[in-house]
């Protein structure tokens, strides 16, 4: 019986570590996408390459989100800061969250953020408007890979969604229909 309720705790204790164990191990390799995460600049290496930003807002989100330049030009190795922008198209607060990735994927490894507001809830009051800062660097490492020699340019791609209790709140997800496996929090 010991042993039943000591196998139920430890598949509880992964189920709940699951999710901040996979974002370590995305941001550590930069598998699916997921770009490195700090990291000091190595400095400039003298040879550039373009970054672009996308964003999308979920439809449950009733915010207008979306960068502040759609590309720039970046020395390898310098610390860059790029800037997005969101406002609050309802009469009410509103919270998101917002999730990344970086294409193509083969580049995510050398794409470094510093300092970015994904991954933590952001609420707007009523018509708020704010800017979201993302400092990143692109190592200098990526100009030797043979594999990334046919990269040009990388993208930073951001999606808001709107934060699972404030849509809970909303009555947003009673529309969505049956949730399908644990709700993690």
């Amino acid at each position: 019986m010991l042993a039943l309720l000591g196998v139920i705790t430890g598949m509880g204790g992964l189920a709940f570590a699951s999710v901040p164990l996979y974002r370590m191990f995305c941001a550590a390799t930069g598998f699916g996408g997921t770009p490195q995460v700090g990291g000091v600049s190595p400095g400039a290496a003298g040879k550039t390459i373009i970054v672009r930003f996308n964003a999308d807002t979920n439809p449950g989100l009733p915010w207008k989100f979306g960068p502040a330049v759609k590309e720039v030009r970046v020395e390898l190795g310098e610390e860059t800061l790029a800037t997005y922008a969101a406002h609050n198209l309802s009469q009410s607060i509103v919270t998101g969250v917002a999730v990344y990735n970086v294409t193509p994927e083969k580049a995510a490894k050398y794409f470094h953020k510093t300092a970015c507001f994904c991954f933590n809830e952001q609420s707007l009051t009523p018509g708020q408007e704010m800017d979201f800062p993302v400092s990143f660097w692109v190592d200098p490492a990526i100009a030797d890979d043979p594999n990334t020699a046919d990269v040009h340019a990388i993208t930073l791609s951001y999606t808001f969604f709107r934060a699972l209790d404030d849509a809970a709140k909303s009555g947003a997800l009673a529309k969505a229909g049956p949730h399908v496996g644990p709700i993690v929090r």
